[in-house]
């Protein structure tokens, strides 16, 4: 009996997943250069990598020594980074990106020439570099869920748009024409989210617990609940009248499928949404604590330490320290951020 295809993840919830996702880059690079040549990355702990190749091909090679061709117009997103090589030949010895003389284009781009001819000669290869953080908001398990190497000519097939964005990229790399560094960024970002909603729309792979959970259409509820209001007072017994089962059966599927029990998932979405809320946006924290539902502002404080291990004033960005970490203003009309005081 053939086995069935595995199915999406509600669509509801897949909205509300990339709704809360984020990329914020912590550096761009445009690199140009002439074989034989071997740049090592992965230095920045925990962070994805993306790469295009503009022009020229490039060999990726991971730490296991498999090899990964990369042709013109090709994409390759590493959700979870890690240490790779970017080779002219399989043989080529690599040093690291951060070693070459790099010249600033932008707040966060800079420019890597190493041409022994001229820039913009046939012969060179280009490649736009990015690395960056991935968020999924509380549905961060899943970035540890995906394979280490997603490439982007895997999914040209159900995203037509794709070959297009790609296209520009390529255009916008190798041109150089002004305001080039901004739009390359933008593009990078809307790849990198596509190749994840890809993945996510295809079933998580082989991915399994959380993956499993958002596929399952009672638990996809309850958890969708949680997302859309996470300050309402939620108890077990409510969240299985979410799902529609008791509250025993629900208990058990979440324990099983996400493999916390529904209220510490609860508590720990709360918490990383106030991580961001007062890191990222500078809100207050009795703000924020109303807006996740706590009494009061020593309610709130001790209920984040006890999930996050220290004290909510800890994790706030310093003013001049924003902009570089991808901060931004509150939108009270997006379900990431609080409602205004």
């Amino acid at each position: 009996m053939p086995t069935a295809a595995p199915t999406s993840p509600a669509p509801d919830l897949m909205s509300e997943l990339l709704l809360d996702m984020h990329l914020r880059a912590v550096r761009y690079r445009r690199i140009e250069i002439t074989a034989p040549f071997g740049l090592s990355f992965g230095t920045e702990a925990g962070r994805a990598h993306f790469h295009f190749v503009a022009a020229g091909t490039v060999l990726l090679r991971m730490p296991e020594g498999d090899l990964h061709p990369l042709a013109p117009g090709t994409a390759v997103l590493l959700p979870r980074g890690g240490e790779h090589e970017l080779l002219s030949a399989a043989d080529r010895p690599a040093r690291s990106v951060d070693s070459f003389a790099a010249e600033p284009v932008c707040e966060n781009l800079c420019d890597i020439s190493a041409c022994a001819g001229a820039p913009g000669c046939p012969d060179n290869t280009i490649i736009f570099s990015s690395c960056m953080e991935l968020e999924l908001g509380a549905m961060q398990a899943l970035v540890r869920l995906m394979p280490r190497l997603m490439l982007v000519d895997t999914l040209a097939d159900r995203h037509p748009e794709i070959p297009a964005i790609l296209k520009a990229m390529e255009s916008e790399a190798c041109g150089r024409r002004v305001g080039f560094a901004g739009i390359l960024g933008r593009l990078a970002d809307v790849v990198s989210a596509t190749i994840v909603r890809g993945w996510v729309e295809c079933g998580c792979g082989d991915a399994s617990g959380l993956a499993d959970a958002l596929r399952d259409p009672r638990l996809a509820r309850a958890i969708l609940a949680l997302h859309r209001d996470p300050g309402r007072d939620w108890t077990v017994a409510a969240l299985a009248a979410e799902a529609g089962c008791s509250r025993s059966v629900f208990a058990q599927r979440f324990q099983d499928f996400i493999g916390i029990a529904p209220l510490r998932y609860a508590a720990e979405l709360r918490m990383r949404l106030a991580t961001r809320w007062i890191g990222e946006n500078r809100m207050p924290i009795e703000t924020v604590a109303n807006a996740l539902g706590y009494a009061s502002q020593a309610a709130f404080s001790r209920a984040f330490k006890r999930v996050t291990g220290c004290p909510p004033g800890a994790v706030r960005v310093p003013a001049g320290d924003r902009k570089a970490s991808g901060g931004r203003p509150a939108d009270p009309s997006r379900t990431d951020s609080p409602p205004p005081a």
